[in-house]
């Protein structure tokens, strides 16, 4: 197997990204006016704009859409490379055949694999919605990332629109843009399969959006509460747990503007406009139960918990315990539920490990949704604090804390309802930034041109990365979270083998061998949702004698035998024997 070019790169483009801000900062300190009639008329023009709010959001979300299509020639559209990617497009091919969930195939412990069910369906273990969206790319579009596109869109618009409800317009645009350079072309949420993080980011900016629309107007509307129910809903089928902590904050919001005698609406009056939205709120919830009943066999029996009953050890939270071994079938599989999870479960029982293991969930969030050119402006965190324009954000971001705090494991898009609430909070931080003066001069606002024109430089960097021989992310490790990834070689090998395999007459059937030190995030063996009519179907090697009745299932099968631990990558015909042709078909 050949080295991917990002690993043979020289120099890494987050390196690059903090050097560039360090000299962002001394020059805006050393020459404060230099540019300033250039970045006024840019200001200028860029203001009409803003002003016109409704056309704003439009054009924020064209511009995600249209910018990520327009780069597809540098930034092709992703394969699916993690556990995650393919039990999101398990869900995608089951919604698409018009089905919940799928019977237990047979020989289904040759199928197992991390973050699929097979019992008592076969189907992701995930909330519904991110797969339901890609079942609306794969049938409208013929492609399943194309809705991703489509959604990556709308959040990019939802968070201008969001920030239109706390900031001035102007800068609500400029929250726009930054949302469609640092999340809309290059993070991990639109270069993979499962960035659930754009469906939940858009459900959290439609409530943060709409609570102080509902609660300054001197009327309601429908609409406002209408998309707060949208969001909600959003969120209940995708991060109903982070979507918990944003809603409580807000709830509470609502409720004290209810029961104000100054702004409290009639009682007829907020039935009459509560009653539609309610409604979007209970059939989400009903059909949220109904899908769990079809998939998982009970309404009260939620996504991951099935999975995680079968095949978890540690759990979710710090105060939970350890559960015992379930008797893995698989190496691999132990790997990474006994090994890789408990490993982190067991940090956190420590009040050292606690404590590093919260910094490090800070420093992550940190620099996926600011890097390194959006942190001067925590440095007026203080003033931010202090500040009553955006002081209930900082409150949702604290109950966000806490409750994140007692969860043992975390990736960006976790926290991703809370997005448009760091974009306030930190666009506050830069409106402060901006006002600040050294000796009279106008530093603060040199600062902030330059932090925003490098963000445009680095999204132009970025796009040539390859080229310029920077370092990006590396597969199986877990730097392709942090900003600036984009679709790469990841994936390439077992797509590639798989073309091959669907080449041939006939179906086939791959049995994939790992070596004893496979990285189990590397998994080879997902299947579509009809394992049996599926050109190609993915097992895993298991004994002599599992493996002979696997193969008298499928004896109508040519099989393979995919060994991709082996430098180059070998498939050869099948023997039981030795479980191994002793001539290769080909290599990879």
């Amino acid at each position: 197997m050949t080295a991917p070019a990002t690993q043979i790169a020289d120099i890494s483009l987050n390196l690059i990204e903090a050097g560039m801000t360090l000299i962002a900062v001394f020059w805006a300190l050393a020459f404060p006016r230099l540019g300033s009639t250039l970045f006024a008329r840019v200001e200028h023009s860029f203001r009409s704009l803003a002003l016109r709010k409704g056309r704003a959001v439009v054009v924020v979300g064209l511009t995600a859409v249209l910018m990520r299509l327009a780069i597809l020639p540098f930034c092709p559209v992703p394969l699916p490379f993690s556990p995650n990617d393919f039990s999101f497009l398990l869900a995608a091919d089951t919604f698409a055949h018009g089905r919940l969930a799928n019977p237990t195939p047979a020989m289904w412990t040759h199928f197992e694999t991390i973050h699929v069910t097979m019992q008592p369906t076969y189907c992701s273990m995930y909330f519904p919605l991110q797969g339901l969206l890609l079942a609306a790319g794969k049938l409208f579009f013929g492609n399943p990332w194309l809705a991703l596109v489509c959604a990556s869109g709308l959040m990019c618009a939802a968070i201008c629109w969001m920030l239109q409800a706390w900031l001035p317009p102007t800068w609500a645009l400029l929250g726009g843009f930054l949302a469609v350079l640092r999340l809309g072309l290059f993070s991990y949420w639109i270069n993979t399969y499962s960035g659930g993080g754009l469906i939940s980011a858009l459900g959290g900016a439609l409530v943060l959006g709409a609570l102080p629309r509902l609660t300054k107007a001197t009327t309601i509307r429908h609409r406002d509460g209408l998309l707060l129910a949208m969001g909600i809903a959003l969120l209940a089928m995708t991060r109903p747990y982070e979507g918990l902590l944003l809603c409580l904050p807000v709830a509470g919001a609502l409720g004290y503007w209810i029961l104000r005698k100054k702004t409290r609406p009639e009682a007829g009056t907020l039935l009459r406009h509560a009653a539609l939205p309610l409604a979007i709120v209970i059939l989400a919830g009903v059909w949220l139960g109904y899908y769990d009943y079809r998939a998982f066999g009970s309404p009260a029996t939620l996504p991951y918990t099935v999975d995680r009953a079968t095949y978890a050890v540690a759990p979710y939270y710090v105060w939970q315990s350890e559960r015992p071994d379930p008797g893995y079938r698989h190496p691999s599989m132990r790997r990474f539920y006994y090994e890789s999870e408990l490993a982190d479960f067991k940090k956190v029982q420590t009040p050292t490990g606690f404590a590093g293991h919260l910094l490090l969930k800070v420093f992550l969030n940190f620099l996926f949704f600011a890097g390194f050119a959006l942190l001067p402006p925590l440095l007026m965190m203080r003033r931010v604090l202090l500040d009553s324009r955006v002081r209930f954000l900082v409150l949702c971001v604290a109950v966000l804390a806490a409750g994140m705090s007692i969860q043992i494991f975390f990736l960006p898009h976790y926290v991703a309802p809370f997005t448009a609430a760091f974009y306030a909070i930190g666009l506050q931080g830069m409106r402060h930034l901006r006002l600040w003066r050294s000796a009279r001069q106008p530093v603060g606002l040199s600062i902030v041109r330059l932090l925003v024109t490098l963000c445009l430089v680095l999204a132009v960097v970025r796009l040539f990365a390859l080229p310029l021989h920077l370092r990006l992310a590396e597969w199986p490790s877990g730097e392709w979270i942090a900003e600036w990834y984009g679709p790469g070689v990841f994936g390439k090998d077992r797509a590639d083998i798989e073309t091959r395999l669907a080449s041939l007459s006939g179906s086939q059937l791959a049995i994939v061998r790992y070596s004893e030190n496979h990285n189990p995030m590397d998994e080879w063996v997902y299947n579509a949702a009809d394992i049996d009519s599926s050109k190609v179907i993915w097992a895993r090697a298991m004994g002599a004698r599992d493996n002979a009745e696997l193969v008298a299932h499928y004896k109508n099968r040519q099989i393979w035998l995919v060994e991709p631990d082996t430098i180059p990558i070998k498939v050869s015909p099948y023997s039981g024997a030795n479980e191994g042709g002793s001539k290769d078909a080909f290599h990879r």
